[in-house]
């Protein structure tokens, strides 16, 4: 990396040999990575951003969760929204961020760099599709899916080899992972057998929690509520919908007929936090009657 570059961030130029902090080698050509590492690097360096001099990679994971859920949203926007583009754009680049962000922290203490990272993404990648970069032959994209898996399987063999039966399900969003984990249990004839018992699950988690909200300590109220959830995710699972997806869907709704709602309101000229429970009911209905119209 050239020590004579610059960048200019609010106008201000920031020469790179200021930084006194380590920064992964990216390309020459590749411009605005090489730009975004070195801002990132002078967020963190001397005269750098207080708050993000602050960060580590635990205080970072709230952010990640937001930034990717945020992409998520992005990317189930419809066609037709010709925000789509622009928002995702924009969400990615968020993304990038968290990546590269993480990886100047990592950088900072000697683990690894961007560099590594890319390299190890793209060694993986490589590696995992042999009938691209090798001389594998497959016949459909289930082949492709089987062969994944079972590189992935040899690349793991080297550590120690859990129970053929355990778990092992990765580190994703709660109700996701308790989809997963049924997924996992279900392939293990660990099941109920018909919708019927997921339903009587449902039901008992309910009245246990209803139990603990009656007479019940903080933290039984929250360990009822997890099972409750949790039986919920599975009902989910047996009606093949991903509980993720389903709560998104519903999250959107939401959000959608509090703002006609508000909306509303406002033109009627009404203040909205005078008004009673009783009357934002009303407008509740509204909003929820006009949306079903569209």
């Amino acid at each position: 990396m050239s020590k004579s570059l610059c960048i200019c961030v609010s106008n201000k130029e920031i020469p790179s040999e200021s930084r006194g902090v380590p920064m992964p080698h990216i390309p020459s050509n590749l411009r605005h990575i090489e730009s975004l590492v070195e801002i990132v690097a002078s967020l963190r360096g001397p005269g750098g951003c207080p708050w993000d001099k602050e960060q580590t990679h635990e205080s970072l994971t709230q952010y990640a969760i937001e930034e990717t859920h945020e992409l998520v949203e992005a990317l189930e926007l419809p066609a037709s929204d010709t925000a789509k583009d622009l928002k995702m754009k924009e969400e990615l680049g968020d993304v990038l961020f968290q990546v590269v962000l993480h990886a100047q922290l990592a950088a900072e203490r000697g683990a690894f760099t961007l560099e590594d990272v890319i390299a190890g993404i793209s060694e993986k990648l490589v590696r995992r599709h042999p009938h691209v970069f090798a001389d594998t032959q497959v016949a459909d994209t289930a082949e492709v899916i089987r062969n994944w898996e079972e590189i992935k399987k040899q690349e793991k063999a080297s550590s120690a080899a859990p129970s053929p039966y355990a778990l092992n399900v990765p580190p994703l969003p709660a109700l996701q992972k308790a989809y997963k984990i049924g997924k996992r249990t279900e392939k293990l004839k660990f099941d109920w057998e018909d919708m019927d018992g997921v339903l009587a699950k449902v039901e008992e988690e309910y009245q246990e929690l209803r139990e603990a909200l009656d007479e019940g300590t903080d933290s039984e109220i929250e360990h009822e509520l997890g099972d409750a959830l949790f039986s919920l995710a599975q009902l989910g699972r047996h009606v093949q919908m991903e509980p993720e997806q389903v709560l998104r869907k519903a999250n959107q709704r939401f959000e959608n007929r509090f703002n006609t709602m508000v909306e509303l309101v406002a033109k009627d000229h009404k203040d909205f936090s005078a008004m009673t429970l009783e009357q934002k009911e009303e407008y509740w209905q509204k909003a929820k009657l006009l949306l079903k119209k569209k």
